[in-house]
C-alpha cells in the first residue's frame, strides 16, 4: 500500500516537474536565433537574407511532426551541416519555443 502511494506521489511529481520545468523564453529565443541561426536561416519575417541550403524557421515549425521538445534536444547534438554552437539546455528550449510562435 505505501509502495503504491509512493509511485503515485513519485509520478504527479515528475509529471509536475516537466510541465514546470518547461518554461521557456521564445524572447530570449529570438535573441539566440538572430545571434547563432541568422547567418544560415531566415529566423524573423524581418530578416531579408539568409542561406538558400537551409528552411526558414517559419517553414521549421510547419513541419507535421513538428515538436519544440524535440527540436530543442536536436540543437544540442552536433551535425555537419551546423555549426558548434555549445547552447545550454534552456537556451535550446527558448530558440524551440520562439521557433513554436512561428506557427500558424
Amino acid at each position: 500500500m505505501y509502495a503504491t502511494k509512493l509511485a503515485s506521489v513519485m509520478a504527479a511529481a515528475l509529471l509536475l516537474s516537466e510541465v514546470a520545468g518547461y518554461a521557456a523564453d521564445a524572447g530570449h529565443g529570438l535573441d539566440l536565433a538572430k545571434r547563432w541561426c541568422a547567418s544560415c536561416h531566415l529566423v524573423s519575417p524581418d530578416q531579408k537574407r539568409a542561406s538558400a541550403d537551409v528552411p526558414p524557421f517559419a517553414t521549421i515549425v510547419q513541419s507535421p511532426d513538428f515538436d519544440a521538445k524535440r527540436l530543442a534536444y536536436f540543437l544540442l547534438e552536433p551535425h555537419p551541416k551546423m555549426p558548434q554552437m555549445a547552447l545550454s539546455r534552456s537556451a535550446a528550449d527558448d530558440i524551440a519555443a520562439y521557433i513554436q510562435t512561428l506557427r500558424k
